[in-house]
């Protein structure tokens, strides 16, 4: 174990915790600081300066939340006080917000083969899980410091209505969230544009997600809006990512042992919390990447080449992404911390489109991950023999995920542990899908029942930063 921050069950050694960047250009800073800017200002991205360590024996039995103050603590010490933390903690996951004590209940799919639910909460997707708390916790800090905040954030689908539900109303914080036009599901969209609260503020770019991406980036370097005190609510933020760890740890718990993961990702954030509590010491076996056609991690994991092509528009528009933002943190990792090489890679691939890897760091990728691609026939198919299986309807996201976790098994046929494929988005989000692959039509649950006749408001930009950037200032 790391020297620095220990931790042993319900109980920590109270030392704060400082991050770095993965690009070496920030000083170390509080919890605090990265949380309420999310980018560090040499562009990199805030990693934890020493990974904490779980006792896991000692959360057996444990609740959710307990689970989550175990995982979350050590992240937070010196800024949150473990009593503030357990508060928010017990306050955001409950029944009435995720519709049972489980919070992330588990299916069973077949032997050793179960879907992690992580849709329950009230956007239907798994981004909730992170940010229910996290807008509790800025609120949280913000009513202490006193400050106001501009959260700005781009959203292929999912993690745009979990930050609008989570944040919406607040007096201390204004919200601006970029969607690519037009490349949203239905619901999806609506679930964003139909909240009219006044610090809410959709802005429809005209591109992809990750020219979207690129902009917030660029937001978080411009001194102007800087001086807004903007944050990142994406998974780029330590929190997000911190917060999505604990389903990876509470299912290690309930499985009892060590588990295998298939993760459905394209900003390789879901993922990258099994990596963390794995780093933690739970007992994370295999992590299994699914991609779908923009197959830009699967690509790199079978050639060790990171290469950006055209994002095309699948079944599954939340993994519409050829920036995965998240691998700077592993690639950190991986470089034994070499934030000087990252920091060349990244400016690299900015340039480029493209960095590869030596093949020493390759093979040490490969031993740490495994990755499929999965086409929009493939989701179709998936859904569809889950649906002839087992009589459960699934979402596309789910299906890529479910489809790794298929080719997983049939390349190690001699695994004999747990297999927990992410069911990452409730069906009902992605009805024309899901109607195609089994003539059923998913319906809503009943707080979202009327979702499509609300009215709407957006702002659609071209993609250009100097507009957005105009737009934003206007609302402060």
């Amino acid at each position: 174990m790391p020297a620095g921050f220990v931790f042993r069950g319900l109980c920590a050694i109270n030392r704060p915790m400082k991050y770095i960047s993965t690009r070496g250009g920030a000083p170390a800073s509080s919890f605090t600081d990265i949380l309420l800017s999310g980018i560090a200002p040499d562009g990199g991205l805030f990693v934890p300066e020493t990974w904490a360590s779980l006792d896991m024996a000692s959360l057996q039995g444990k609740t959710y939340p307990e689970i989550a103050q175990a995982v979350i603590e050590p992240s937070v010490a010196g800024d949150i006080t473990p009593a503030d933390l357990r508060t928010l903690l017990n306050d955001t996951y409950t029944p009435a917000v995720f519709g049972s004590d489980a919070i992330t209940p588990l299916r069973k799919l077949g032997d050793d083969f179960y879907l992690l639910d992580l849709f329950n909460g009230p956007t239907l997707a798994f981004k909730d899980v992170a940010l229910q708390f996290l807008g509790r916790l800025f609120d949280h800090v913000l009513e202490k410091s006193g400050q106001h905040l501009t959260i700005v954030g781009a959203t292929s689908g999912d993690t745009g209505s979990a930050a609008i539900e989570a944040c919406r109303g607040h007096k201390n914080i204004n919200v601006h969230i970029l969607h690519p036009h037009n490349r949203t599901s239905d619901v999806q969209r609506k679930q964003m544009t139909s909240v009219q609260d006044d610090n809410i503020h959709n802005i429809a770019l005209q591109g992809t997600f990750d020219d979207c991406q690129a902009i917030v980036k660029q937001a978080f370097a411009d001194p102007a809006l800087r001086s807004l005190n903007i944050a990142a609510i994406n998974s780029i933020n330590w929190a997000r990512i911190i917060a999505q760890s604990v389903y990876y740890v509470a299912t290690c718990l309930r499985l009892g042992g060590q588990v295998d993961f298939a993760v459905p990702t394209g900003n390789f954030g879901n993922v990258y919390a099994g990596y963390v509590a794995k780093k933690m010491g739970a007992p994370v076996g295999n992590l299994v990447i699914g991609s779908n056609r923009n197959d830009i991690l699967t690509r790199f994991f079978e050639g060790g080449s990171m290469k950006s092509e055209t994002v095309i528009p699948s079944l599954s528009p939340s993994m519409d992404i050829q920036v995965s933002s998240n691998f700077e943190r592993y690639l950190f990792d991986l470089t034994g911390r070499d934030a000087a090489q990252v920091a060349k890679t990244m400016t690299d691939f900015a340039k480029t489109g493209t960095y590869s890897l030596p093949d020493t760091l390759h093979s040490q990728a490969k031993r740490d991950f495994s990755a499929y691609r999965c086409t929009d026939d493939e989701t179709l198919g998936v859904i569809r023999s889950v649906f002839e299986t087992t009589g459960e309807l699934i979402d596309p996201h789910t299906a890529v995920g479910v489809h790794a976790a298929r080719l997983y098994q049939k390349g190690n046929p001699n695994a004999h542990r747990p297999l927990v494929a992410l069911a990452c988005a409730h069906p009902a989000k992605f009805p024309d899908a899901v109607f195609k692959a089994t003539g059923q039509t998913p319906p809503l649950p009943a707080h979202l029942a009327d979702l499509m006749d609300r009215p709407e408001r957006f702002t659609v930009l071209p993609n250009e930063f100097n507009r957005v950037k105009e737009y934003i200032l206007q609302a402060a």
